[in-house]
């Protein structure tokens, strides 16, 4: 976000959107608290009387991040019409060019769920089940692309875990790392919508 936008903020709010921009990219362990204050123009008194400590800010961060990115996530699904393509078995393969958008993203360093639990893992309580509930909400809204049947919640846990490798493989190269982990995505939804059309009932 710009900085003049969130210095006109509220304190607490620089102080989220601040600690969010600096985990993100560097990392939670890596960001102290004397950056995160100073970085977003606050007395410590001030960043204390919001955030006790920096596990709260590390849950505040990861709450913060989980509505930013479903809401993204949602939205990116929309633009490629996500609304009219709902119960259609081929919606699934929309998921790749999502991913190739984010992916895109100059900002990009891979999934701050699976990030932050590699970092901080139950060191911070809390932080865990935020990801683990990051997780379930994103393999639901997958679930609402795709025709009702008994493999809908099992298909939809299969794209999501390719979702995630392919953030795994985007984040670990280059450009043309992260064009072929989309590709690999795209084959694994293929796949999966594959899976999709030949368990349907016939008429």
């Amino acid at each position: 976000m710009d900085i003049s936008v969130i210095s006109a903020l509220p304190a607490r709010e620089r102080i989220l959107l601040t600690a969010h921009d600096l985990f993100y990219a560097d990392g939670i362990r890596a960001t102290g608290i004397d950056r995160v204050i100073a970085a977003s123009g606050v007395t410590k008194v001030t960043f204390y009387r919001h955030f006790p400590s920096k596990d709260d800010l590390v849950r505040a961060f990861l709450d913060h991040r989980h509505g930013r990115w479903m809401a993204w996530f949602i939205d990116a699904l929309g633009r490629r019409g996500a609304q009219q393509r709902i119960g259609d078995v081929q919606a699934l393969e929309m998921l790749a060019d999502v991913m190739a958008e984010w992916f895109a993203d100059p900002v990009f360093r891979g999934c701050a769920f699976i990030n932050s639990v590699v970092e901080v893992g139950t060191s911070v309580a809390g932080a865990s089940e935020i990801a683990r509930e990051h997780k379930r909400e994103m393999v639901e809204v997958i679930a609402g692309l795709l025709p009702d049947g008994p493999q809908r919640t099992a298909i939809a846990q299969a794209a999501a875990l390719g979702v995630d490798g392919a953030i795994v493989k985007a984040q670990m190269g280059d450009a043309a790392l992260a064009r072929e982990a989309v590709d690999d995505l795209r084959r694994l939804l293929q796949a999966l919508t594959a899976t999709l059309v030949t368990s349907r009932p016939s008429a």
